[in-house]
């Protein structure tokens, strides 16, 4: 919808014949008042997808190779699949429905998602110290600790920050901007991860393609 564009006049005296002139200034039409990025029939649809593919992704990578069953390494990819696609990508749609609950419920999957993201972290360092193996060896453990830094520091500036109540630059739009693109960075890190730790799990290209895709698909649809 186009805004007409509304003009004001201003009565000018002519310095050069003494003269009172009639000069119309434009005045700027009204700013387009912006409205969630995301509808709620969308965000239904949206969580319910990421619901059902955590469920059944993070099952799927728990129990491989094939035949391995669930085990207590299990608890590791599924609880990171919850974390950085359950938790935090539902976190980061939600925030898209704008708002005062929506701004809280955002920051409470994202904690949540931490929440599960150590507990993943705990499963593999103690697996590894049941069967006597050295921690943070590999470039996927390496990158996972950075990772879990990364997220961390982004939800605990998030909640200090820009918390809807008591956030000393939740109006601040560079703030705002650094939180939203380092949120996002970090999250598609944890699923570049999760993949990578998949294939170390099984060379199954169906296997792999099961969660590769769908995460690549969800990537301009959720968080864009």
């Amino acid at each position: 919808m186009t805004l007409p564009l509304y003009n004001r006049t201003t009565n000018r005296k002519n310095t050069n014949n003494g003269h009172n002139t009639n000069e119309t200034t434009p005045t700027p039409p009204m700013a387009k008042a912006k409205g969630p990025a995301m509808s709620q029939s969308r965000y239904i649809v949206t969580l319910s997808g990421i619901a059902l593919f955590t469920l059944l992704g993070g099952y799927t990578a728990a129990t491989q190779p094939e035949g391995a069953g669930w085990r207590f390494f299990s608890y590791h990819p599924f609880l990171m699949i919850s974390a950085f696609v359950g938790m935090m990508l539902s976190g980061a749609v939600t925030k898209k429905l704008g708002g005062y609950t929506n701004t809280k419920l955002h920051a409470i999957m994202g904690m949540a998602g931490l929440i599960m993201a150590y507990g993943g972290l705990y499963v593999i360092y103690q697996n590894k110290n049941n069967m006597g193996k050295p921690h943070f060896t590999s470039n996927h453990s390496l990158a996972g600790i950075i990772c879990l830094i990364g997220v961390t520091t982004v939800g605990m500036a998030g909640g200090i920050f820009l918390h809807p109540d008591f956030g000393i630059a939740k109006t601040n739009k560079r703030f705002r901007f650094v939180h939203f693109w380092c949120g996002r960075i970090f999250i598609m890190m944890g699923w570049c991860i999760c993949l990578n730790g998949l294939q170390k799990l099984t060379t199954d290209v169906t296997t792999q393609a099961m969660i590769g895709v769908p995460l690549l698909l969800m990537v301009p649809f959720a968080l864009f």
